[in-house]
């Protein structure tokens, strides 16, 4: 080392950051989503079921293996946190079925931004039956 120079050391502000570590990130699969959102939607008052989506779907019903993520169908066109979701509904008989669906709407906006960390642009709500049970 030269005389009259002094040797530069790090502040503590820079090797706190190089102590920081980077963070890894958590990423909710489409079926984890899907399944909460059917079960969200099953919490409505009204609801009484899931219809299926698609004819797999359906096959799968017919064979007695439907489950909790049937009726719901997520696309990303606006990135991995943002979603657009479709939700095939079976309504109770005598129910008032626009007010049920503004309570499915915002009950999976709210279980998706809360339990999954996605935003919902769009909920589609599809009434696709009525049910006495």
């Amino acid at each position: 080392m030269e005389e009259g120079k002094a040797e530069a050391r790090p502040s503590r502000q820079t090797q706190r950051k190089k102590r920081e570590r980077a963070i890894d990130s958590v990423r909710v699969s489409d079926d984890a989503l899907a399944s909460i959102l059917g079960l969200a939607a099953h919490e409505v008052p009204g609801v009484v079921g899931m219809a299926p989506a698609n004819i797999g779907e359906g096959l799968r019903r017919v064979l007695g293996l439907s489950q909790v993520d049937e009726g719901v169908v997520i696309e990303h066109p606006n990135g991995e946190l943002r979603a657009d979701v479709d939700i095939h509904v079976v309504v109770a008989y005598g129910v008032n079925i626009p007010v049920v669906a503004e309570s499915v709407r915002e009950r999976t906006r709210y279980a998706a931004k809360r339990f999954a960390g996605i935003q919902l642009d769009e909920v589609r709500v599809h009434v696709d039956g009525v049910s006495r049970g």
